[in-house]
């Protein structure tokens, strides 16, 4: 073979070849643009999805914020209903105690109303008689307290009481009294008489633990004996009674009161209420023994009041006897020409002397 043909065969192979080669690039080409088309869309999907992934992103983080804010809200009104439900409670826990210790007093005084209660059914032994007299229904709902007024009298002093108010009055206005005493004349003073008077009084009152109120006493029999006689009887102890520490009449009421020195000797004794007292020999006295009371004034209220009826006379000198001046006193009061009209009582007390003058319930006169 000749040159030439080597060299044209050395060709065609070598053109082959790159045929071949272009081929296979245009292969690899087409493989890459589709690569490349594939890596787009994907790299276009990647943008998009992350796109969408910002968006709901966003819209997570703002549904979260929304929904720690509902919970931080949500949390303050518990908080807030929480406090109020502490404050209630604490309310509600001193109402507690108020009531616990409402109830308590309430106890107490129940305890001391029962007490009161079991005292109003055993009373002193007191005689009674009903006199045709009758009052309103709401008059027997109130206490009649009688007043009882002790005033001292200076030396040189009269108290003169007349049965009209107006005399005292104008004798009060006139002052100053010129009274005829036989040949002489005394000068004596008009004063007021004023009182401090309670007007409201409240009182506790507490059952005794030693001491019982003995009634129903016989009256022929003397103080003396009497006390001696409640002394040995309740003393013993077969009668319910005790060591006596102490035993006292009670001369307004006549009642008599025993102290005793053990305290659980009392209830005994005022349980049974009625006793056989050996006064004189083979002889018996029912007495009645009752609860004695102890009382302790919680509320007094006064004020000044002035006697309407009555005059106060000052200056007067001891010239004479006491009834005789009395008398001229009480004469020269009674006239109208000296402004006086009818005396109802007079007390002299002459100098150098002390006198304590009772006043009582100013009560009308029974036609």
């Amino acid at each position: 073979m000749s040159s030439d043909e080597e060299f044209s065969l050395v060709s065609e192979d070598d053109l082959q070849k790159v045929l071949n080669e272009i081929k296979h690039l245009k292969l690899q080409h087409e493989a890459l643009l589709k690569d490349h088309k594939l890596l787009k869309e994907a790299s276009d999907n990647n943008v998009k999805f992350a796109q969408q992934f910002q968006q709901r992103s966003a819209q997570l983080r703002k549904n979260l914020e929304e929904e720690e804010k509902k919970h931080n809200e949500a949390l303050k009104k518990d908080q807030e209903r929480l406090e109020s439900v502490k404050k209630e409670k604490n309310k509600l826990m001193l109402e507690l105690i108020e009531m616990e210790q409402d109830l308590t007093k309430m106890n107490e005084t129940n305890h001391i109303l029962k007490q009161q209660t079991e005292v109003s059914t055993a009373v002193p032994e007191k005689k009674v008689v009903f006199k045709g007299e009758t009052c309103e229904v709401a008059q027997s709902l109130s206490f009649d307290v009688k007043p009882n007024i002790v005033y001292p009298m200076e030396g040189g002093t009269a108290l003169i009481t007349f049965e009209d108010a107006q005399v005292a009055e104008k004798i009060l206005s006139l002052m100053d009294h010129v009274v005829e005493i036989g040949d002489c004349s005394i000068t004596v003073q008009a004063k007021t008489v004023n009182f401090l008077v309670p007007t409201y009084v409240e009182m506790d009152t507490q059952v005794c633990p030693r001491r019982i109120l003995v009634s129903n006493l016989p009256k022929e029999e003397a103080e003396e004996r009497i006390l001696d006689k409640l002394e040995i009887h309740f003393s013993k102890s077969r009668n319910g009674g005790g060591e006596v520490e102490e035993i006292d009449m009670l001369h307004d009421s006549g009642n008599v009161v025993v102290t005793f020195i053990d305290g659980s000797v009392s209830k005994g004794l005022t349980d049974k209420l009625i006793h056989e007292v050996e006064m004189e020999r083979g002889k018996k006295h029912k007495v009645k023994a009752t609860p004695f009371l102890n009382g302790e004034i919680t509320f007094f209220q006064t004020h000044y009041t002035v006697c309407k009826k009555t005059v106060l006379l000052t200056g007067i000198p001891a010239i004479m006897e006491q009834e005789n001046l009395q008398d001229l006193l009480e004469i020269h009061f009674q006239k109208t020409a000296n402004s006086g009209g009818e005396v109802d009582a007079i007390v002299y007390n002459p100098v150098g002397h002390s006198t304590l003058a009772v006043f009582e319930e100013d009560s009308p006169k029974e036609e």
